[in-house]
């Protein structure tokens, strides 16, 4: 029999927001695998999976995650990853991999699997959706995503700004991630396109440090790399007019 990959969404960390279909795959998962820089400090998916799961189930496997201008280094750092996983998928029956987020939105999780295909041929993989920022940052802010037919792009200003910008100036809602090492380039988009005064920014979302501010505040200073940005369509019709 072979041994399944399941991709967990443990939310973007609030350990309430992780759905319980995630929780029963962790529990009955026989490792869960949590990704860590090479620092080797608790990121957000572990310190999440602790509240469910014992310290010793749990198996910490670096990433190159924060690695983005050394593309050779970055594939290494996945090689290693997943021959790390390929060798705990031949000794387990069920290794689970946990991610902030969902596991197929921007995660590790899918190089990951890429990766165990090739290393493990035959390794079912498998994935448990999560809350993502965008939906906590709307639940947290009041910021509504999308109504009747309106469009929602998602864009990650890793792309760089100019992406964004191409984004606003388009209909619907726009959410922005990882958007902090270029939160000024950021609100000057959201001037230049008009969408400014409803926008709304997020980070560390369900944890103690938590912020959540008006994108009006944006002042040039740069924020955690993680930062979610919500730019809601505009609306000025009445209710339900865009059905």
């Amino acid at each position: 029999m072979s041994s399944r990959l399941i991709g967990v969404g443990v939310g973007p960390g609030d350990p309430e927001l992780v759905t319980v279909k995630g929780v029963n795959a962790l529990r009955t998962a026989d490792v869960v695998v949590v990704p860590v820089m090479e620092t080797g400090e608790r990121g957000r998916a572990e310190a999440t999976v602790l509240h469910y799961v014992p310290e010793d189930k749990v198996v910490r496997v670096v990433f190159a995650l924060n690695e983005r201008s050394d593309r050779g280094r970055r594939e290494a750092a996945w090689d290693a990853a997943g021959a790390r996983v390929a060798e705990l998928l031949r000794t387990h029956a069920t290794v689970a991999f946990a991610t902030i987020g969902d596991p197929n939105v921007y995660s590790t999780f899918t190089y990951l699997a890429q990766t165990i295909e090739e290393l493990a041929p035959g390794t079912a993989v498998e994935t448990v959706p999560g809350i993502t920022a965008m939906q906590d940052l709307a639940a947290r802010s009041g910021a509504v995503l999308t109504e009747g037919t309106e469009p929602l792009t998602l864009v990650p200003v890793t792309a760089g700004a100019a992406v964004l910008k191409d984004a606003l100036s388009g209909p619907g809602t726009v959410v922005a991630y990882k958007f902090g090492r270029l939160a000024e380039e950021v609100a000057a988009a959201l001037r230049e396109t008009g969408r400014l005064d409803d926008a709304v920014w997020g980070s560390a979302l369900g944890l103690p440090e938590e912020s959540i501010s008006p994108a009006s505040d944006l002042d040039g200073t740069p924020l955690p790399y993680l930062s979610t940005l919500i730019a809601p369509a505009q609306r000025h019709g009445k209710r339900g007019g865009k059905l």
